[in-house]
């Protein structure tokens, strides 16, 4: 292989990461206006067919119970109160097509007393490249109160990574 057809492998190689983490970073980011808009199939088609969706209170499995959330009075009523999820950027470790990401989430609503809010979450999702572009696996929420298991969550996804514990 000539020095040209080695940089222009190279330059295809960090093209392709470089659009493979752009369309993870929208699906992440899409997550929230469909949700706050109650998109359900759109919601459910961010995951793979039988893609997980672990959140400390519930747990879902498939395209159906996804789109259910969406859909369910509980989550209408945050809809209807006024509610804005909010995803904080992604970082993202691309391994073929598999990749990892961790980000935050705040889920804020409409209170009497304004905007307050409710829950601070850590996020870790799994993605997988299918045919019609990267998917969830999994997606796993912890909230961020001072459990544990929230901030191991978040320092999984750095190999490297040693928690300082008091």
């Amino acid at each position: 292989m000539s020095d040209l057809e080695q940089r222009l492998a190279s330059m295809e190689a960090r093209l392709r990461r470089l659009e493979d983490e752009q369309e993870i970073t929208k699906l992440i980011l899409s997550y929230a206006p469909l949700v706050d808009s109650g998109c359900d199939q759109q919601v459910a088609g961010l995951w793979e067919e039988d893609g997980v969706y672990d959140v400390d209170e519930i747990f879902m499995r498939g395209h159906g119970q996804l789109s259910g959330m969406v859909r369910s009075s509980a989550h209408q009523a945050w809809i209807s109160g006024g509610c804005a999820h909010f995803a904080g950027p992604p970082h993202i470790t691309l391994d073929g097509d598999e990749a990892t990401a961790v980000c935050y989430t705040l889920m804020i609503v409409n209170t009497p007393d304004g905007f307050t809010v409710r829950r601070a979450t850590a996020n870790r999702w799994e993605l997988r490249r299918t045919p019609s572009g990267w998917r969830a696996a999994r997606r796993t929420n912890r909230v961020l109160d001072g459990r544990e298991e929230s901030p191991d969550l978040l320092a999984s996804h750095f190999p490297e990574a040693v928690r300082h514990r008091p």
